[in-house]
């Protein structure tokens, strides 16, 4: 499994459409802030050719990555989101609470992609097992969200191959490993993930 964040900054610290003189004193602001976490990553910033409004917007982003806590996903919800054993629930009621539980996340901005190999009692499994209790950083306001790839490519090379690989994703795996490449299939299920709509 594979946990992608994204990030589109918009923390809300910036002035909107502040004075020169309001972006500077911003800048130096965040920057004292910045300090105690100081890295490579604010070197990254070249103060003489970004603008001083996106240069904050960039900073902003860093401070609230810096300061924002970790919790498993299950407790970026109140009350914590939390699902019943599979063995208690029947097929249909395995099938709604699915459903309702990624609406639930989309609405934190977590979104699900290539599931569409797993059925709904595999991918509840998995919900319960790795996505909920999974440690992420949480960054209210910020627009992006977490991406929850439900395969991963190095892991089950065969099942990215057969329902995700791209023609050309395809063509490259066979030239750098060698392998047989299985038959483009689509997949066994297909979900309408929030994401989608």
């Amino acid at each position: 499994m594979m946990v992608v964040m994204m990030s589109d900054n918009g923390t809300g610290f910036s002035p909107a459409g502040g004075s020169d003189v309001d972006q500077l004193l911003l800048n130096a602001q965040l920057r004292d802030d910045l300090e105690p976490y100081w890295d490579e990553a604010v070197h990254v910033v070249d103060r003489y050719r970004m603008p001083t409004e996106q240069e904050n917007d960039y900073l902003e982003s860093m401070l609230a990555w810096e300061r924002a806590p970790v919790l498993p996903i299950s407790k970026w919800f109140d009350p914590e989101l939390a699902l019943p054993h599979p063995e208690s629930l029947s097929t249909t009621e395995i099938h709604d609470l699915l459903e309702t539980t990624l609406d639930v996340l989309y609405q934190r901005d977590v979104t699900l992609e290539q599931t569409n190999h797993l059925s709904d009692i595999e991918l509840y499994c998995l919900l319960l097992r790795d996505i909920l209790p999974a440690e992420q950083k949480l960054l209210p306001g910020v627009k992006g969200g977490l991406k929850w790839h439900c395969i991963d490519a190095d892991d089950d090379p065969e099942t990215w191959l057969r329902y995700y690989a791209s023609r050309e994703e395809r063509e490259l795996w066979q030239r750098e490993t060698d392998g047989n490449v299985p038959p483009m299939e689509s997949p066994p299920y297909d979900r309408n993930l929030p994401q989608y709509r």
